[in-house]
């Protein structure tokens, strides 16, 4: 890097020299930062701008396959467009059920991730709000900061957004391809690949301090079970809450529950090898229904005497879904489902919603993306936010089906794959 500010800027380079000579010794951090605020970019990063990247990516062929290492490539970013370099991504439960389970097998080749954090590489035409060199996680929830909903303080949601939704105009609007074919940008983002293209208004600048094979879980997961408690059933300081499924949006829900001071914080799974971990980010009790004769539903309305305050689906399973509401308390208790499914409809008597149980949802946590995931990662800066604790493996982009099969056999919260170096 310091070739690149001697080519850029001699004096700039001179000085950091004389420095060095005095005993200071500056760190690659020190120097992007320099670099930045000297509105200096990275020589080698712009030497690619404009020009198609030969990278590699984990492409799936095919559903319920094994991903493949490929060289692909990345095309320039076009108007409104962000090229990023990634550095981490995790793996997450979403881009397994996309793989494996959905219904909508249209959507292959594609390449998956989605919770990620890189650098930026190059920017398209039109692009105000970053630089090559700022530090950013990619969103699958946009933020536009201009239309009706990112205006109302009422929702997270855009006019933008099109999470779930695929057509053969996904793939039209893809910069990545492989053998002569475009790969399906899933979620819009794709951060299975050293560089991925996204649209300005999904890609939120963060602190460039943050460590980037960290905080990349904050794309995702953190914000999505976080947020669940915190913004979309606003718990309350002394309540009591049940969180169903401790994976890491579930544990990111306990975590949240424990941030807004709920007194008792039921952990439900049936692996109890998640119960330390849950205990450590808050949980209170825990409890595996296979333990159980009776609905889990019934234990906790015995153990509560008469239900929660707040609960919580974290799997994307509409029996569980059922049993989060019912384990509510009647007249005012709130469940949310954070859980990913589009294979089954959820259903339940009436009455429970009759006798005042609200019954609702939230994506990525209710947080708007861009100002949202800014917040979280300075909160984990400051160490109001645990963040490390979630992961559990830490592999190479060529292991991503070991990562897949970690997640399969719930032998793992959350793996982070390291992409390309920073």
């Amino acid at each position: 890097m310091l070739k690149t500010i001697q080519r850029s800027s001699p004096h700039l380079h001179s000085c950091i020299t004389s420095a060095s000579a005095a005993g200071f010794q500056p760190n690659c951090l020190f120097l992007q930062q320099l670099l930045q605020t000297s509105g200096l970019f990275y020589s080698v990063e712009m030497a690619t701008a404009g020009k198609v990247i030969r990278c590699k990516a984990a492409v799936a062929w095919e559903f319920n396959q094994p991903l493949v290492i490929e060289e692909v490539e990345v095309a320039p970013p076009q108007e409104k467009e962000i090229r990023i370099k990634i550095v981490a991504t995790g793996v997450c439960q979403s881009d397994l059920y996309f793989l494996c389970k959905c219904l909508n097998q249209t959507m292959f080749p594609a390449v998956f991730g989605h919770e990620a954090a890189g650098v930026v590489e190059s920017i398209g035409p039109g692009v105000t709000e970053f630089q090559p060199g700022d530090t950013v996680i990619p969103l699958f929830m946009p933020q536009c900061r201009e239309c009706r909903l990112c205006k109302s303080p009422k929702t997270n949601l855009c006019v933008n957004g099109s999470a779930g939704r695929i057509d053969e105009r996904s793939f039209e609007r893809s910069r990545i391809s492989c053998r002569g074919r475009k790969l399906l940008q899933f979620m819009g983002t794709s951060s299975f690949s050293e560089f991925t293209v996204v649209k300005e208004i999904s890609v939120a600048k963060i602190d460039p301090a943050a460590p980037l094979d960290k905080v990349c879980l904050i794309g995702c997961a953190i914000c999505t079970g976080y947020g669940a408690a915190v913004n979309t059933a606003k718990v309350e300081a002394g309540s009591s809450c049940a969180v169903f499924g401790l994976g890491a949006v579930g544990l990111a829900a306990v975590m949240g529950c424990r941030a807004a001071a709920a007194s008792r914080i039921i952990a439900v799974d049936i692996n109890p090898e998640k119960f330390e971990k849950a205990k450590v980010l808050g949980a209170t009790d825990v409890v595996n229904p296979n333990d159980h004769s009776r609905p889990i539903q019934q234990v906790i309305q015995e153990m509560t005497g008469g239900g929660v305050d707040f609960s919580f689906e974290c799997i994307g399973n509409v029996e569980v879904m059922r049993s989060a509401l019912e384990s509510c308390a009647a007249g005012w208790g709130v469940s949310v489902i954070a859980g990913w499914t589009d294979m089954q409809n959820f259903s339940s008597p009436p009455i429970q919603l009759m006798t005042g149980r609200k019954w609702t949802g939230t994506l990525f946590g209710g947080f708007k993306g861009k100002d949202g995931v800014a917040q979280m990662v300075r909160a984990y800066l400051d160490r109001k936010l645990m963040v490390d604790e979630f992961i559990t493996h830490n592999l190479r982009l060529d292991q991503v089906n070991e990562a897949v099969e970690l997640m399969k056999n719930g032998r793992c919260v959350r793996a982070v794959l390291s992409v390309a170096p920073q």
